[in-house]
């Protein structure tokens, strides 16, 4: 070897050790509770004066509605439940009444309420037994739309409730189990989105001055179409698809001719597109590398909007004030939890009117996710979002866990996760897998796992293994697996199907036996639920498939410890899921921890739920994971 090539050498080993020292950061340990004081928000609404903003936070405990003055100051809260979550939707038009939805228990029966000025509190929707869904504001602010099941539970109908007598209206009757997507500026015509797979769908609009429903998209092979928004003058109907092409772009139909152009594509897919109450901007998402990128147009200058450029995070979502002077925009990172801004357009300056990290922790403490990619089994690049704790020395093992997104069909992404974080702080990896079957990464990786769960997808996630190992950061002998919903059924066929691969899980309400979900599926999900049979399995024609991917059925191959975390009301993943397999897995002996919260659903939307769980989570890991590390 040259002295020129011992020397390059060198100093790529010093190059080295010395990025590996500058990762490495003594930082403070924080408590649950610490992290559950950060505050979470979401939504906004301008008052008609646009002088407040309504938004839901869950300061108290559990989500509840507050203002905050547009020029900044203290958030005041303004509904005082203590059982049931609020979800503020919008002050209404022309006074400083409110709209929320809230269901009980975790339920998803929601249910629309009205909040006079003075606090008294009405339910518009009262029906104990339908859910009811706002769909928004009409045009002329006379009345606002929204979806109900009282008629028929498996289907959603239009209503259209008018703002002076409170006297709900029947608009259009849906039997065909069409999804809303907009309603024109003029009320005539309305957007419908069938689906007929996960992968495939089909688009019609109606006019409700002829009475006559037109289909929109004829297609062959799968297709996917979205309606999204009428142009302003109620002419032109703007809609996703990915018919020829990977990724879904923005295209615009006339009615008038029945024309179609094309508007705007990116090298990922666009997610969502609307304009401003009178067309002067029109607002583009798009789901770039697990990230969130906003577009702000001005049509009357048919140029791009410079929005605030902030360090350490992306804007999330934005919302454009009635007199559209005016921006609220939320903005997060991996160490930024949400927090809530306004924009004005004139003088292109921002105000920031939250400020949600609980104020005992050091946002240096917390980690920048990085979003990695690794070979799969059978040589597929597979997408996660990675983790590291900063106190790892160098030489040091720590131990590791492969976190599973819920779906089918979601997403790992990039922003703050308190449990994600909490972990990590306490001395775990983690690596947040986009298996194939996730959203965002094309359709044909979309379609990659139909039919087969539990199987190609669930290999995906015992691969991030070999890239976890690779850091040399991660102890190969302690890397367990944890997920939520469908991630918490992958934890499940993880245990079972490859019992060998991780040495723990936690399964967070997630599925054990997919014959009894898919015949329990709630009925509001009606329009929904062939689609989820093509991509899952039909429980009357695919019971052996179904059996074989349900891990209940299974359960004696699991030899590694579990945990399982339930909310009793769960509509989706039903209390009976966890208990059955907790019980299987007692009866074999091996350990096995159980929590059930009578207060939750789908997730647990409380704070002392969540500190009770997440604490639970930590200590469970450290006691059968953590442990020593191996020689």
């Amino acid at each position: 070897m040259s002295k020129k090539s011992v020397l390059i050498s060198l100093v790529i080993l010093l190059v080295s050790f010395a990025c590996q020292k500058s990762d490495y950061r003594e930082v403070k340990q924080y408590t649950i509770e610490q992290f559950m004081d950060t505050v979470s928000i979401f939504g906004s609404s301008f008052s008609p004066d646009e002088k407040h903003i309504l938004f839901s936070s869950d300061e108290t405990g559990i989500y509840n509605a507050y203002t905050v003055p547009v020029e900044g100051g203290e958030p005041t809260q303004i509904t005082k439940s203590e059982d049931d979550t609020i979800y503020a939707l919008s002050f209404f038009p022309k006074d400083n009444r409110m709209l929320y939805m809230s269901d009980k228990g975790g339920n998803e029966i929601y249910h629309i309420y009205l909040r006079e000025e003075e606090g008294d509190i009405k339910d518009l929707t009262p029906d104990e037994k339908a859910r009811a869904v706002f769909y928004g504001w009409s045009f002329d602010e006379k009345s606002f739309f929204y979806g109900s099941n009282k008629r028929n539970p498996r289907f959603m109908d239009i209503y259209e409730m008018d703002i002076e007598t409170f006297t709900p209206k029947m608009v259009y009757q849906n039997d065909a189990g069409y999804e809303l997507g907009s309603i024109s500026r003029d009320k005539r015509y309305f957007a419908f989105v069938k689906a007929i797979t996960t992968s495939n769908s089909d688009m019609f609009l109606y006019d409700r001055n002829a009475e006559e429903l037109k289909h929109l998209s004829p297609h062959e092979g799968d297709v996917v179409f979205n309606p999204q928004t009428f142009s302003p003058d109620s002419k032109g109907l703007y809609f996703l698809t990915d018919e020829g092409s990977e990724f879904a772009y923005l295209k615009r139909y006339d009615i008038e001719t029945g024309q179609s152009e094309k508007i705007e594509e990116a090298d990922w897919d666009i997610w969502y597109s609307y304009f401003s109450r009178h067309g002067k901007y029109r607002v583009v998402g798009i789901n770039e590398d697990a990230r969130t990128v906003i577009k702000v147009y001005d049509t009357e200058r048919n140029q791009l909007v410079r929005l605030p450029e902030l360090p350490g995070g992306n804007i999330t979502s934005v919302n454009i004030s009635k007199s559209e002077n005016l921006m609220t925009f939320y903005f997060n990172g991996s160490r930024a939890p949400n927090n809530l801004y306004v924009y004005n357009f004139e003088t292109q300056e921002y105000t920031k009117l939250t400020d949600t990290l609980n104020p005992e922790i050091d946002a240096l403490d917390l980690i920048d996710a990085q979003v990695v990619r690794y070979k799969s089994f059978d040589d597929l690049e597979i997408p996660a979002v990675y983790y590291k704790p900063q106190h790892i020395k160098p030489g040091e093992k720590a131990p590791a866990l492969v976190l599973v997104h819920g779906g089918p069909g979601g997403q790992a992404r990039i922003g703050y996760r308190a449990l994600t974080q909490y972990l990590v702080n306490h001395g775990y990896v983690v690596i947040d897998v986009n298996n194939r079957g996730s959203t965002g990464y094309g359709k044909t990786f979309y379609k990659m796992d139909d039919k087969k769960h539990g199987e190609v997808d669930l290999d995906d996630c015992v691969e991030a293994k070999k890239f976890l190992i690779s850091t040399g950061d991660v102890d190969e002998n302690r890397i367990g697996i944890i997920g939520g919903s469908y991630g918490g059924y992958m934890v499940l066929a993880a245990l079972t199907f490859r019992p060998e691969a991780f040495a723990v899980g936690v399964d967070l309400f997630g599925i054990s036996n997919w014959v009894r979900t898919l015949q329990s599926i709630p009925p509001w999900w009606e329009s929904f639920k062939e689609a989820l049979y093509e991509e899952m399995g039909n429980p009357e024609t695919d019971l052996e498939y179904l059996r074989r991917i349900s891990p209940i059925f299974h359960y004696e191959n699991i030899s590694k410890p579990l945990m399982v975390l339930q909310g009793a009301n769960d509509p989706r993943v039903l209390k009976v899921e966890s208990d059955e397999i907790v019980e299987a897995v007692k009866k074999k002996g091996i350990p096995v921890e159980y929590i059930v919260f009578d207060d939750e659903g789908h997730g647990f939307a409380k704070k002392e739920n969540r500190i009770k769980g997440y604490q639970a989570i930590l200590e469970f890991l450290d006691k059968h994971l953590k442990g020593e590390p191996s020689s």
